[in-house]
């Protein structure tokens, strides 16, 4: 999907921001840079927009503190020009990697947000949405358990359904 057709999704709608092609269920990077750097890769080809920018921006965000909360988790996150709507790319590691975590525990679990430069109070909500579902340890047991795109969507469509 290009820029121009990316969908205006709704932070409320949390499931519009992934799809099947937005997931990476074995990715095989070994470190923080790697994991971002495939996650931007995706997002590149969901959006039409160049790989290096987002790559570069999200690499900007993490400067400023790393986003991995806790937990084994990561919501990597930046602003994008020219994107029109919230997208979003999850991606589970085979094996975890450093992530200068809150907790100093490795990353697993990575869900990287991107927003339109003028998102605003949308990007936040969005924020605070994937960040409740990979608060809830039911969730996080099955999505650390799952092994294919399709599972991995059916747990976050669940998770989203049932207001986690």
């Amino acid at each position: 999907m290009t820029s121009s057709q990316t969908l205006k999704n709704s932070p409320a709608d949390l499931g519009s921001l992934i799809d099947l092609e937005s997931i990476l269920p074995a990715m095989k990077a070994s470190s923080k840079k790697q994991v971002l750097q495939e996650l931007a890769e995706r997002a590149a080809q969901r959006t039409g927009l160049s790989e290096r920018e987002i790559f570069d921006k999200v690499m900007q965000r993490e400067r400023l503190g790393s986003t991995g909360v806790g937990n084994g988790i990561a919501i990597p996150h930046g602003k994008i020009e020219n994107l029109t709507g919230l997208v979003g790319v999850f991606g589970r590691l085979y094996h975890p990697v450093e992530f200068d975590a809150l907790d100093d525990q490795p990353v697993d679990l990575v869900f990287l947000l991107l927003a339109p430069e003028d998102a605003g109070a949308d990007h936040l909500k969005a924020l605070s949405k994937i960040a409740r579902m990979l608060r809830n340890g039911e969730t996080v047991t099955r999505l650390r358990a799952a092994r294919d795109a399709d599972t991995l969507y059916a747990v976050m469509t669940e998770a989203k359904a049932a207001g986690t």
